[in-house]
This record gives structure tokens, C-alpha cells and sequence, in this order.
């Protein structure tokens, strides 16, 4: 069974960091690329970061270059999320997904994760 079990999630204060991880099993990690993506109420869901199947490339949203800072461990099928300078514009559900081929398009990526939320206070 494919599973990508997102943590790391909670309130912070504008101006704080939180690391998000997601942790993968039931398929060959380190042949994907690995996302996150976020969902903020009322808005569609947008990619955020994502990071090739071996770690060397990444690729950043606008909204947050500078700030975040995706990186993979395949011994431990994890990825991380490491955002800093949090705002609050940044509230949202935080998804991790995994695609074989894709970049940040939703809908290239095949297995995804329940979610999990990041709220930043003012």
C-alpha cells in the first residue's frame, strides 16, 4: 500500500520557521520526485517546492524562494520541508506527493499524502 504520511505541522508566529517531513512507503522512493503543495481555505491548491528523485535539482515557487528549503533523504524514504520567515499568508494544508515524470503540476503527480496544517499568526 502507497502511503506519504505528512508531520511537522502547527501554529507559529509570523516571522517563525517549522520543518515539515513526509514520510513514503509501498513504492521505489528514489525513483520519484517528490512535492509539496498547499491548499489555503477558499483558494486552489498551488505548488510550493518539489525535488528530484536524486536530491539534485529542486525547484521553488515564486511565493517562496528565499524562504524554504526542500531537501530528500532516500535512506529514510523522508523529504523535508524547511520554511523560515513564516507569514501568514502561508496558512494552509500542506501536501506532499510523489510523481514519476512531473515538475509542480498537480496533475502529474500520482500518490498523495492526507495533509497537514500550518497556521501563522499575525
Amino acid at each position: 500500500e502507497v502511503q506519504l504520511v505528512e508531520s511537522g505541522g502547527g501554529l507559529v508566529q509570523a516571522g517563525g520557521s517549522l520543518r515539515l517531513s513526509c514520510a513514503a512507503s509501498g513504492f521505489t522512493f528514489d525513483d520519484y520526485t517528490i512535492g509539496w503543495f498547499r491548499q489555503a481555505p477558499g483558494k486552489e491548491r498551488e505548488g510550493v517546492s518539489c525535488i528530484s528523485s536524486s536530491g539534485d535539482n529542486t525547484v521553488y515557487a515564486d511565493s517562496v524562494k528565499g524562504r524554504v528549503t526542500i531537501s530528500r533523504d532516500n535512506a529514510k524514504n523522508t523529504v523535508y520541508l524547511q520554511m523560515n520567515s513564516l507569514k501568514p499568508e502561508d496558512t494552509a494544508v500542506y501536501y506532499c506527493a510523489a510523481t514519476g515524470w512531473g515538475i509542480l503540476n498537480e496533475d502529474d503527480y500520482e500518490y498523495w499524502g492526507q495533509g497537514t496544517q500550518v497556521t501563522v499568526s499575525s
